[in-house]
């Protein structure tokens, strides 16, 4: 027969390896699933740079004849960079003030945090050219 405070702290360690288990398990998820999510945010981040540069240089000719750029042309070339790249979504528009506004997003899948129910997580990313005054 055992003494009973021997038992109850062997149970008390069963709880406690338990809920480290489960916190380093919640921390790995946090450090992959966000290292992911950091890498989907740079992915869209530099595709809408790439569709606003786009923008800009497919109307570089009219601009260096002194023409006003063709808005159209510059949305189109922006908006094909976006439909170039697979998994991202995204919009090109003309402001106002001239500038060609570039907004991407994706969504990915996560590894570990989807084991607390969390099973996408998005990316973002915008960008803005100057394409005529």
């Amino acid at each position: 027969m055992q003494p009973s405070g021997r038992g109850e702290r062997g149970q008390a360690l069963s709880s406690f390896i338990v809920v480290v288990m489960i916190a380093l398990l919640l921390i790995t998820g946090l450090v992959v699933d966000g290292g992911r999510k950091s890498a989907a945010d740079r992915r869209a981040e530099l595709t809408a740079a790439a569709a606003a540069r786009s923008a800009v240089d497919a109307t570089a000719t009219q601009r260096q004849a002194g023409r006003r750029p063709d808005a159209g042309v510059a949305i189109a070339a922006a908006r094909q960079v976006i439909a170039d790249e697979s998994g991202l979504q995204g919009s090109a528009t003309l402001a106002q003030d001239g500038s060609v506004q570039v907004t991407t997003s994706t969504t990915i899948d996560t590894v570990f945090l989807s084991l607390i129910g969390i099973n996408t997580l998005q990316g973002h990313g915008e960008a803005k050219a100057q394409l005529f005054d």
